[in-house]
């Protein structure tokens, strides 16, 4: 069930606890501060969907927390409390962006009524970005590129397995590439004409992805305000992608292991299955081995998704292919800026190759995307390249003299480190150069214990 989170914004106590009551009573998760200031700090750590503030603040006001929301964030919606005298102030917050507007004193059926306006129109909006994120992606056939021994492999693998039907399981690293290898897969089997879907399982709370991958009916929870078809139904004919497959609830593991079984699902509210026909093609870069030893991951759902294994090496195990992968992003970089041809000296293609890319082919995408912007020449030297490419003083010795006994999460936590303080400790900015959503930024800084400079 969907399940927005809301920060609720306002210097009285009081009145903050009764909103806060009302707020967990329609069944979303809320968190109270007490400034504006306090409010931006908060958004700054942690994920909301929803701001309710008061208007009248100390310091701070509500119009300006609301201005500095919109600026950093405009995919979260602002609600704003007035007293009905200032009507007026209202007015101007509906103009500056806002959602919509409480009145004071508060009464709780219109509470009730604004939240799930709200959850409605932030539901809307999570459909409208992922319609136009389809109609944005390219057309063409996906490429992988390589001519190492263990892609050609790879390749041959894939090209065998494409046609069949059945459900694969792609292991590896992060940033290997494992969804461009279900798209060749779906691009290359019979469902080739049907949509090829994706969800990332550890981005939502377990309550909105039952209802992502389910659907559910109207008036089965608070903002189900009309049907839903689930991800399993919209790709119906194609191919469903689930990446992250290893960060997925015990309880949803239940009802997926039962969708593939039965091939149907049931929506939330709804008392009679919904037949679906969906390749299921998953993801992960978690050990599910040890999962299942722990408990974490159900050994039948492993063995009923991996009827056909694919491991993807990490970039560093198949450095055969950093030549070919850096040249073709190069000139996809300078195609995207709409600048003249650019190429690597050979000093600067040796560091590249060098370099262990604890990040995988990922992070070489990123790093030549950033080398391009900042670049002013035809040929890029070895002063073109970040400074972690130029010398003793970049993670470069540090990477490639890694001990054996290092373990991927601290390769992981070191590499998070290092964009983190890159990007100067913007968590927004960090998650566009590691191509990962922010809410799991936020929950391996969480997972990791890592804190932002005093």
């Amino acid at each position: 069930m969907v399940r927005e989170k809301i920060l609720l914004v306002d210097d009285e106590p009081g009145l903050s606890a009764f909103l806060e009551e009302v707020v967990r009573e329609e069944g979303f998760r809320a968190q109270k501060v007490q400034s504006a200031a306090e409010a931006l700090a908060a958004l700054e750590v942690d994920s909301f969907q929803l701001v309710i503030t008061d208007l009248r603040m100390p310091e701070m006001d509500g119009l300006e927390l609301l201005r500095k929301i919109r600026e950093s964030d405009p995919q979260i919606g602002v609600i704003v409390m007035t007293a009905f005298a200032s009507l007026e102030t209202a007015v101007e917050a509906l103009r500056l962006g806002a959602m919509d507007y409480i009145t004071k004193p508060l009464h709780v059926q219109e509470i009730q009524v604004v939240l799930r306006k709200a959850a409605e129109s932030l539901e809307l909006k999570r459909e409208n970005r992922r319609l136009k994120a389809k109609l944005d992606e390219p057309t063409g056939e996906p490429k992988i590129i390589g001519n190492s021994a263990e892609t050609k492999s790879l390749l041959e693998l894939v090209r065998r397995v494409a046609p069949s039907d059945s459900t694969i399981l792609i292991t590896g690293e992060s940033g290997t590439g494992k969804e461009l290898i279900a798209q060749v897969l779906h691009h290359n089997s019979e469902r080739t004409h049907g949509e090829f879907v994706t969800v990332n399982c550890a981005a939502l709370p377990d309550t909105l992805l039952e209802s992502e991958l389910f659907g559910h009916r109207r008036g089965s929870f608070t903002g189900a305000v009309r049907d839903k078809d689930g991800l399993f139904k919209v790709a119906s004919g194609g191919t469903l992608f689930l990446d992250e497959i290893g960060d997925m609830s015990p309880s949803l593991q239940v009802k997926l292991l039962r969708a593939l079984q039965e091939r149907e699902v049931l929506p939330i509210g709804a008392t009679k299955p919904v037949k679906i026909d969906v390749r299921v093609i998953a993801a992960t870069n978690a050990d599910l081995e040890n999962k299942q030893l722990t408990g974490e991951f159900r050994p039948d759902l492993y063995y009923r998704l991996s009827v056909i294994p694919i491991h993807i090496k990490s970039l560093r195990e198949r450095r055969a292919d950093i030549h070919d992968l850096a040249e073709f992003f190069l000139e996809r970089a300078c195609k995207k800026m709409n600048v003249s041809l650019k190429r690597f000296s050979p000093e600067a293609m040796e560091k590249l190759l060098q370099y262990s890319w604890p990040g995988n082919v990922r992070e070489l995408e990123n790093a030549i995307e950033r080398i391009v912007i900042l670049s002013d020449h035809e040929v890029i030297d070895v002063s073109g390249l970040p400074e972690r490419f130029g010398g003793s003083i970049g993670p470069v010795v540090q990477t490639s003299r890694m001990p054996a006994t290092r373990t991927l999460d601290d390769v992981e936590k070191s590499y998070l480190l290092q964009v983190l303080e890159e990007s100067g400790w913007q968590k927004k900015r960090a998650s566009e150069i590691l191509g990962i959503d922010p809410s799991t930024i936020y929950r391996k800084l969480q997972r990791y214990g890592i804190k932002p400079p005093q």
